[in-house]
């Protein structure tokens, strides 16, 4: 049975004059007992022992509990809270020690402490309630949270760690300055959450922490909307995220599944892989990211499948020792390029669609620089499809490039491989400069401004089975130093076109056209005669114009004494 104690400001006959009076009471004739509180202010500080209920006797936020220091209340048993408003200063409002704890339409103010701490081994149901100022603390603790407003919390507003567990549902998290929910090396679920204008995170797992995150809407972040990091773990499903630095990141060993989220007008990237995360990325979609849409850096390998990117500056970077594979990446409306792969990146691309960007795929670095790609579409890249360069290599399979300025290209060191792939109503189909390696099979060029293959410098072309329809001037043009060979090609277009226009080192081998090949040999020049030297002698001395014998001769001297000896030895 129930026992029922009832408590009015300055008390009457019947009433207790503080809740300390009806609890002292209560614990001293044990068993369940349930204190009704009348509307007021009442400055104590409270001990529940036992089994407990303290319920407002009137509209919720009527009855004010706000000692002048310290704990509002001290719970250990099964303590149930209803309806009253606890204000504390410097210490934790509410303290639970052992036991559970519910608190249900209540409003916890902690002013320089924490509004609630349920410690290892204890849980706490908070239902409809509203904590200010202070963090919610699950320290080792279990816990249920649905429908509660924590609102400027001085850190994070809710705080999971050293093995806690807790579930929160359709709660709100506003202007916390931290994080709006920390959970580290504990387990945490959030499910229909709305949490914005955090000072950091809104949403934080570290320290081998498990999340799940279902349905939330976060906005107005000042660095991630969800954040993995230390080797954490978890799901993150059905969320959207906008005005945020990152969208979601995964860092430092980090491994989440995320799926079906959209990330919009994030002021740096709406999906961030640094630092050795991981992470598999499902069906989102990011919309207008400022920097990069999907970016991984510094040992980043995430995998990321059906992602749709509009708008922004570039969609996916991967670079500075990244990895990734990504498939089903479609790409619209950027300004500057839709993939990127550079600084010893490594990158597998696989159906890919990009659309009205102004680069498709580029590549830059030493030659662990990588890309695959494999099966995709690319129109209206105003600059280019698909270009590399510095020492990168790149490999495409099965991609069709259409209208934009070069199909595919080859610059500096690179080597770019080309398979089964088609370019169509560009400017210039492929392009291999400087000392690039260019090698292509079955490769299909029909319809450019100019040639459908362009080669200058020193760089090299291998070209077997492929097929030029209807290109400028040229079909083939080889200029320069560049060497190479076509094997087994065909070259179609109007009269008076070109089939191969080349420097005589490109070797043209089974070509199948009714179109000229015109040579133009460029051998090094021969050396310059050495210069002409035009040099003026004055000569003080006689000239001899034939061989002279027993002569005497003497110049540029002032004195001259001559001796002649006749045939008897007498001189003159």
């Amino acid at each position: 049975m129930v026992r029922r104690y009832v408590v009015a400001p300055g008390g009457r006959r019947g009433t207790y004059a503080d809740i300390a009076s009806a609890l002292r009471a209560a614990d001293g004739r044990r068993g369940p007992a349930r204190v009704e509180i009348e509307p007021g202010h009442y400055p104590e500080r409270l001990t529940v022992r036992g089994e407990v209920e303290l319920a407002a006797h009137g509209e919720p936020g009527s009855v004010v509990v706000n000692p002048a220091g310290g704990s509002v209340l001290d719970a250990a048993g099964s303590v149930v809270v209803r309806g009253l408003e606890l204000v504390g200063r410097d210490a934790d409002v509410v303290d639970l020690h052992a036991g559970t704890l519910v608190l249900d339409r209540v409003a916890v103010r902690a002013h320089g402490g924490v509004c609630l701490h349920a410690r290892r081994g204890t849980a706490a149901t908070l239902t409809d309630s509203e904590f200010r100022y202070g963090r919610v603390l699950f320290s080792g603790a279990a816990g249920s949270v649905e429908r509660c407003r924590f609102t400027d919390a001085a850190d994070n507003a809710v705080a999971v760690i050293e093995g806690g567990r807790i579930a929160l549902r359709d709660s709100r998290f506003t202007g916390s300055r931290i994080h709006g929910v920390r959970v580290s090396d504990a387990r945490a679920e959030l499910t229909g959450c709305e949490l914005t204008g955090t000072g950091q995170a809104a949403v934080c797992a570290d320290t081998r922490a498990e999340m799940t995150v279902t349905d939330c809407v976060i906005s107005a972040v000042q660095a991630e909307g969800v954040l993995y990091t230390g080797q954490s773990r978890g799901l993150m499903r059905g969320c959207r995220v906008s005005d945020a630095e990152h969208g979601v990141a995964a860092t430092t060993g980090s491994d989440p599944v995320v799926r079906d989220c959209v990330f919009a007008d994030c002021r740096d990237t709406g999906i961030n892989v640094p630092d050795e995360g991981r992470g598999t990325f499902e069906n989102c979609e990011v919309v207008d990211a400022r920097t990069v849409s999907v970016l991984v850096t510094r040992g980043g390998a995430p995998t990321v499948a059906g992602c749709r990117i509009v708008g922004g500056h570039v969609g996916v970077a991967v670079v500075d020792k990244g990895r990734g594979r990504f498939s089903r990446i479609d790409a619209r409306n950027l300004r500057s390029v839709a993939l990127r792969v550079r600084e010893d990146a490594k990158a597998v691309f696989e159906d890919v669609r990009v659309e009205r960007c102004a680069a498709g795929l580029e590549t830059l670095g030493p030659a662990d620089t990588t890309a695959e790609l494999t099966g995709g579409r690319f129109d209206d890249c105003e600059l280019g499809s698909v270009s590399s360069g510095g020492m990168s290599r790149v490999t495409v399979r099965g991609v069709t490039a259409r209208r934009g300025l070069v199909g595919f290209s080859a610059i500096e060191e690179s080597q770019l491989y080309l398979d089964d792939c088609e370019v169509a109503e560009m400017s210039m189909g492929v392009l291999a400069i400087g000392s690039s390696m260019l090698v292509a099979r079955n490769l299909s060029v029909t319809g450019p401004d100019g040639p459908g293959l362009g080669c200058t410098g020193s760089a090299f072309v291998d070209v077997a089975g492929s097929r030029f329809a209807h290109c400028g001037y040229a079909a083939v043009s080889a200029q320069e130093m560049s060497t190479g060979r076509l094997v087994d090609c065909s070259v179609t277009g109007a009269p008076g076109s070109m089939a191969v226009q080349h420097n005589g080192r490109v070797e043209v081998v089974s070509l199948d056209s009714s179109l000229r090949v015109a040579k133009q040999f460029s051998e090094p020049a021969a050396p310059p005669p050495p210069p002409v030297v035009n040099t003026y002698v004055t000569y003080n001395a006689p000239v001899f114009m034939k061989a002279v014998t027993n002569s005497q001769i003497a110049f540029g001297n002032s004195h001259v004494i001559q001796r002649m000896t006749t045939q008897d030895g007498a001189g003159s």
